[in-house]
C-alpha cells in the first residue's frame, strides 16, 4: 500500500518506500440536511396541501358513501399527486442557479431521483384504483372496465400513454438497467419525460373533475406549468446560449494525462465574469461532428482564470472516449457554473482535509490549488486501487512543494490484507486533529458513503463534511 506525505521531509521518507506514483485523472454539495436542502424539501411538501384542496373543494359532500367512490376519490388523488410531482421533477432539473448553487446539484439530483420513483408510483395507482373504483361503482369486473375506460372516455389513451413513458423512464432509471445503459441512451428517453407531461395534462383538462368545472383551477394549473416550462426554457436553453455565445470558449489543446485520460484546456474571454470557482463543474458541448447533440457535465480540474479553464476527463466507454480527439479551435458550448463544492462551504477558522478518489479528484485538484492557509492547514489523501490511478498526482506534488500543504497518497485494494486504507484508525494516524477539520470528500458513491462512515467514527461531526458523489 503506497502512502505518499508532503512537507519534503516526509515525502521524501514516504516516496522512498513506494512505487513512483504515476499521473492520473479527474461538482459539489455539503452533508445531507442542511439548511438549504431542507428549505427545499418544506416547499415541495407544502405544495401538496394546495393539490389536495383542488380534490376536495371538488368533492361533493355526502358522495363518498360506497367502496367503489373511495377507491375512485383515492385514484382521483394519486392522479393529481403524481402531476404535481412530476411538475416538481422537472423544476428540480431546470438547472435554476438558485437550486444548483445553493442546495446543491447532488442533493437535487437525490430529490429528483427519489421523487420519480413516488411519481410513478401515483400514477399508476392512479390507474389501478381509477378502474377498479369504476368498477366496483358499475358492477363490472375490473378487465372490462379498463378496457370501456381507455376506448370510450374522453382522451383517457393519452393519459396511458402518458403512464406507459414514465414507466419506461422510471425502469431505465433503476440503477440495475442505469449502469448498462451509457449516457446518451439515458439522457434521451428521459426526454420523454416532456412528452409525458404534455399529455398528462391534456388528459387533466379533458376528464379532471377539478378543472372541468372550474376556470380558476384551469387557469391556476396552467400557470404551473407554464411558470416551469419558462424555467426549463430560460436556464436550460436561452441562459447557456447566451453566455456561449459571449465567452466565445474554446479548445486549445488537448494533454494526454494517463491512460484513457486527457485534459482538456479552454480558452474564452471574460471568463471571469462567469464567477466560476474551485470546486465547480459545467455542463459541456463540443461543437463537432458526433458531439454536438451530448451534453456532459465535468467539474474543473484547475482554477479558473480570466481566459482560460480545463477539465480532466476519464474514458468511461462513452462519448468521453472521443475527447482525446478533439482538434484545436473546437468550439464549446456549456452550462453553468454549478455546485456548492467549494471553498465557501469551509469555516475560515478551521483547518481542512480533501480526499479524493477516481474522477473525483478533479474538483479536489482545483480545491488544493486555491484553498488559503499554509503548512499543515491543508492536507489531502488520495485513495486509487493502483499507482496507475494516481492521475494529476505531480500537480498536486508540486502545489504541496509550493505550499507546504500535507499530501498522503494511499493505494491498494479496499479489502486487502491491511484492511480499508481509509478506516477512521488509518485517517486519525495521517491527520491527528481530523475531528476538528472541514473535510471535503468526492469521488465514487461507494467509496464516498464508506469513508463518510469512517469520518463519523473518527469524530468529525457530519455538518463538517462536504459530499460530492459522482453518479447520475
Amino acid at each position: 500500500m503506497a502512502d505518499v506525505g508532503t512537507p519534503p521531509a516526509r515525502a521524501a521518507r514516504h516516496r522512498a518506500a513506494s512505487p513512483p506514483p504515476l499521473l492520473l485523472p479527474g461538482s459539489g454539495t455539503s452533508a445531507a440536511g442542511t439548511m438549504w436542502s431542507r428549505a427545499l424539501l418544506l416547499v415541495i411538501c407544502a405544495g401538496v396541501l394546495p393539490v389536495l384542496f383542488l380534490w376536495w373543494q371538488n368533492t361533493i359532500p355526502g358522495s363518498l358513501d360506497s367502496s367503489g367512490d373511495y377507491l375512485a376519490a383515492a385514484g382521483r388523488i394519486a392522479g393529481l399527486l403524481a402531476a404535481y410531482l412530476l411538475l416538481v421533477l422537472v423544476a428540480l432539473m431546470a438547472r435554476v442557479p438558485w437550486l444548483e448553487n445553493r442546495v446543491g446539484s447532488d442533493v437535487v439530483a437525490r430529490y429528483h431521483r427519489a421523487l420519480g420513483e413516488y411519481t410513478v408510483g401515483l400514477a399508476c395507482a392512479h390507474a389501478v384504483l381509477i378502474t377498479l373504483g369504476y368498477a366496483l361503482q358499475s358492477g363490472t369486473d375490473p378487465v372490462s372496465e379498463g378496457v370501456t375506460v381507455l376506448f370510450d372516455y374522453t382522451d383517457v389513451w393519452m393519459s396511458a400513454i402518458s403512464l406507459g413513458l414514465l414507466v419506461l423512464v422510471g425502469v431505465v432509471s433503476a440503477r440495475a438497467v442505469r449502469r448498462k445503459l451509457s449516457y446518451e441512451s439515458w439522457y434521451h428517453i428521459h426526454l420523454l419525460v416532456y412528452v409525458a407531461i404534455g399529455l398528462a395534462f391534456a388528459h387533466e383538462f379533458a376528464v379532471g373533475a377539478e378543472f372541468s368545472a372550474s376556470l380558476r383551477n384551469r387557469l391556476l394549473w396552467s400557470a404551473m406549468h407554464i411558470v416551469v416550462a419558462a424555467a426549463v426554457l430560460l436556464f436550460r436553453v436561452a441562459l447557456p446560449v447566451w453566455r456561449s455565445l459571449r465567452h466565445r470558449v474554446r479548445v486549445e489543446r488537448v494533454v494526454t494525462e494517463g491512460p484513457g485520460v486527457v485534459s482538456l484546456h479552454l480558452s474564452g474571454r471574460d471568463l471571469d465574469l462567469l464567477g466560476a470557482e474551485a470546486g465547480q463543474f459545467m455542463r459541456w458541448r463540443f461543437i463537432t461532428r458526433g458531439q454536438w447533440w451530448q451534453s456532459h457535465p465535468y467539474s474543473l480540474s484547475a482554477a479558473p482564470g480570466t481566459d482560460r479553464m480545463r477539465i480532466t476527463v476519464k474514458d468511461l466507454g462513452d462519448s468521453s472516449a472521443s475527447l482525446g480527439r478533439l482538434h484545436p479551435g473546437t468550439r464549446v458550448w456549456f452550462e453553468g457554473p454549478y455546485g456548492t463544492f467549494t471553498a465557501r462551504r469551509r469555516n475560515r477558522a478551521r483547518r481542512v482535509l480533501l480526499i479524493g478518489a477516481g474522477a473525483g479528484i478533479t474538483p479536489i485538484r482545483a480545491l488544493f490549488e486555491t484553498f488559503p492557509g499554509t503548512g499543515p492547514d491543508v492536507m489531502l489523501i488520495y485513495r486509487a486501487s493502483r499507482s496507475d490511478d494516481l492521475v494529476l498526482y505531480r500537480e498536486l506534488e508540486a502545489i504541496a512543494r509550493h505550499r507546504g500543504f500535507g499530501l498522503f497518497a494511499r493505494v491498494g485494494p479496499r479489502r486487502g490484507p491491511d484492511g480499508d486504507p481509509l478506516r477512521a484508525s488509518e485517517l486519525l494516524k495521517m491527520v491527528p486533529d481530523l475531528a476538528q477539520r472541514d473535510v471535503y470528500l468526492c469521488g465514487p458513491a461507494g467509496m464516498t458513503e464508506a469513508t463518510h462512515r469512517e469520518l463519523r467514527r473518527a469524530g468529525v461531526p457530519g455538518r463538517r463534511v462536504h459530499i460530492e458523489a459522482f453518479e447520475i
